[in-house]
């Protein structure tokens, strides 16, 4: 068996969860890799056979998706020509994490040996939480982006039968978690500045982890760092609470750790509003916008949420090859 994994490289989340699915699909197929995007800052599971810039979301420095960066910084017309040239009809199947020249390469040559396997994929079934006011034109982004018609999703909780709890990555699931007082932050729709003043206003140190910055540095009670996987694991190991973005992967592998957790969703991210609403729904704080007053209020608090997240990625995946 012949299996085409495609993967969206926009963010860290999808290659986190292609470093445990990939080594168990080549138990039982060849795989070849093919990738879209250029956002990510971790390396892939293995060399792509296919590299593709894609079509990517991005976004500008408070926090908010940005149309202009995202229509004038990708190249539509090239994406075309990729997606008429991709080979998707010499595998048996293809296994699309919200890989958009893939999946549109199987929707223009009538393929239907595909199966979507992501978190926005999960989005697609009635039971996903979903804010009460929907977004058209997020809703459009999630059918369209990547479309496949057989999906199977992951999410925080399994809201339908076709959706997995998260996988948890193996770096995760090894680390022995303590509390040594300091909080943590990735989120890098914000800059860096912005940031450290706002983090100075709290009685806490903290941690940032920075897609900007090329060497550690303190200002106040902040310390900032490159993104480097080690330390950033030892940070999350150790750190007493995490601030993030509303994504998929950081919060759960938060939850997964009973660390505390407070998310903020990306402006104008509908996925992400869609995850805050689901967070919310499990007693996870949040605010949608940088509001200091809730985050102090955070870290004032003792407040984790107990989740229940087997290692059951091979299961998963025997079932699906069946």
């Amino acid at each position: 068996m012949k299996i085409l994994y495609a993967l969206q490289c926009t963010g860290n989340g999808h290659i986190a969860r292609a470093h445990e699915i990939i080594p168990i699909l080549e138990k039982y197929a060849e795989v070849d890799l093919l990738i879209s995007g250029h956002q990510s800052q971790i390396a892939l599971p293995k060399e792509p056979k296919f590299s593709f810039k894609g079509i990517s979301l991005l976004y500008d420095s408070k926090g908010g998706l940005s149309y202009s960066k995202t229509v004038f910084k990708n190249n539509f017309l090239q994406s075309i020509k990729d997606i008429k040239n991709v080979p998707v009809e010499n595998y048996d199947l293809i296994l699309n994490d919200f890989e958009p020249i893939s999946a549109w390469a199987c929707k223009m040559k009538k393929i239907d040996k595909i199966i979507g396997f992501s978190h926005q994929a999960s989005m697609l079934f009635p039971e996903t939480p979903k804010p009460k006011n929907k977004d058209f034109f997020g809703e459009l982004v999630l059918s369209q982006y990547a479309p496949v018609k057989n999906k199977f999703g992951f999410h925080f909780e399994q809201y339908n039968a076709a959706i997995f709890k998260p996988v948890i990555r193996s770096a995760i699931r090894q680390l022995n978690p303590e509390n040594k007082g300091f909080y943590m932050t990735y989120l890098p729709s914000y800059s860096d500045e912005f940031l450290i003043e706002k983090l100075n206003e709290t009685h806490v140190d903290w941690k940032i982890f920075s897609k900007t910055t090329k060497k550690i540095y303190e200002n106040g009670n902040v310390k900032i760092y490159p993104i480097d996987q080690k330390k950033y694991l030892k940070a999350f190991e150790n750190c007493e609470g995490i601030l993030c973005n509303a994504g998929f992967e950081t919060p759960a592998e938060a939850l997964f750790l009973q660390k505390k957790l407070f998310v903020i969703p990306i402006k104008n991210q509908y996925e992400q509003e869609c995850n805050c609403v689901a967070l919310e729904k499990m007693g996870i704080d949040s605010s949608r916008d940088f509001n200091m007053r809730k985050i102090q209020e955070w870290i004032d608090a003792e407040k984790r949420v107990e989740v229940d997240y087997e290692d059951d990625t091979e299961e998963i995946i025997q079932m699906i090859l069946k």
